[in-house]
């Protein structure tokens, strides 16, 4: 029987920043052109720095403009909280405020966190949650699932970011903060996973 999710609406922080304007050209095709991942292998690992202001996607480079906590429980005993960066094209905010004013984005923000929320509940169903056996103690059995979750998300994402800016002309990034997450391997209640929750450790 396939374990029940449980995913936390992701609540979205900050204000969108609008800088030099720059049409962007959109591929012709009804395919989205091929989404790489964007953040680079060395970001994955866990070292407490701050996240990327800026990261480059199909070349072009992507302002940190969100932050958003998210949360889903896998099962009863297993499921990860963290932090999940929005990163955008400046020019294409200011170009986007410019034609269909700022109000539009009140709406992009809801289909950033709707398809964010699937794409995290369906990478925490994809993988193992348990601890590496072989991990040398708690800290790097943690920082072995960020890698792994991090890695899965992002590929889990490109499709649905591609799909957004086909719609919306917007081009983005979705990724996770590796350093925030937090995994539950003994115990993983929504309730502990909203916003503002002190509990700094798995149980």
């Amino acid at each position: 029987m396939k374990a029940s999710v449980k995913i936390l609406t992701v609540t979205i922080f900050s204000a969108l920043v609008a800088c030099s304007s720059q049409e962007v050209k959109q591929e012709a095709g009804g395919k989205p052109e091929t989404v790489e991942p964007v953040v680079s292998d060395e970001s994955l690992q866990l070292s407490g720095q701050n996240p990327a202001m800026t990261i480059t996607k199909n070349g072009k480079t992507l302002n940190l403009v969100r932050i958003m906590d998210g949360g889903a429980c896998k099962n009863e005993l297993q499921g990860v909280k963290g932090v999940f960066l929005i990163y955008a094209d400046p020019d294409d905010i200011d170009r986007i405020k410019r034609e269909k004013g700022p109000a539009v984005f009140a709406e992009f923000e809801n289909k950033i966190q709707a398809f964010s929320s699937t794409v995290l509940e369906d990478t925490v169903n994809a993988i193992n949650l348990a601890e590496d056996p072989f991990a040398l103690g708690e800290d790097e059995a943690q920082q072995k699932l960020a890698k792994k979750l991090s890695i899965e998300f992002r590929r889990n994402i490109a499709v649905p970011a591609a799909e957004f800016q086909k719609e919306t002309s917007l081009n983005i990034e979705v990724a996770p903060f590796p350093p925030s997450l937090i995994f539950y391997q003994k115990g993983c209640d929504a309730a502990r996973l909203e916003p503002g929750d002190q509990s700094n450790g798995p149980e």
